[in-house]
């Protein structure tokens, strides 16, 4: 089944650039997409996405309150966040929010594509800067939980690679192993550790960590 987007950019001509991109995209397809947040409790009510492409900076309601009433009330929808900043302080603010992916408005559009597919089977897709900036967030030597003993060395080092902003082909690659080794080794982490997301995850192995 194909992966079903919304899209929430407030520049109309990024906006239409982006509609085109998924609409024309085997695999894809777009449900709508709207200068700002306003109305978005009752467009994901409505047309159920799959994927939530998100912008920051928009008139009315932006897209960081939009991230909390999507969190608050539909769980299960992907929210990736599309933007141009990378400092810490936003980055911070839809982690915090709960954003399942962050990329940056010049990633190219092959790649925004499999961001939004690896978001969809619940990978934490981020650029490179942003990886970088999100471990800035965290302390070098973390406390750590016994909770990260239920998992082997592979499950911990597949966790490790997620909290670092790798997708999952990228996990695939750096351990030579099948695209569905690896989400099976996190859909095994997820079952140990009775979380849903890379970023409860992070919650429960490392309750000190402030997100």
């Amino acid at each position: 089944m194909d992966i079903t987007v919304i899209i929430y950019e407030d520049n109309k001509f990024l906006r239409e650039s982006l509609s085109m991109l998924v609409s024309k995209s085997k695999g894809f397809e777009l449900l709508g997409a709207y200068e700002n947040c306003n109305e978005v409790e009752a467009h994901i009510e409505i047309l159920k996405p799959d994927v939530v492409l998100m912008d920051i900076e928009m008139a009315g309601v932006n897209g960081i309150e939009g991230l909390k009433i999507i969190r608050k009330n539909f769980k299960e929808v992907n929210v990736l966040i599309l933007t141009v900043f990378e400092d810490n302080e936003r980055v911070f603010e839809a982690i915090r929010a709960g954003a399942n992916g962050y990329i940056l408005k010049k990633t190219p559009p092959q790649k925004i594509l499999e961001a939004i597919e690896d978001v969809h089977t619940g990978g934490a897709p981020m650029t490179s800067s942003i990886a970088r900036k999100v471990l800035e967030l965290f302390p070098k030597q973390p406390a750590r939980n016994q909770e990260i003993d239920m998992l082997s060395a592979r499950e911990q080092e597949v966790l490790q690679l997620l909290i670092d902003g790798y997708s999952y082909k990228m996990i695939a690659a750096k351990l030579e192993v099948a695209l569905d080794t690896v989400r099976t080794h996190i859909r095994r982490i997820y079952e140990k550790l009775h979380v849903h997301s890379v970023h409860e995850a992070i919650k429960k192995i490392f309750p000190d960590r402030k997100l």
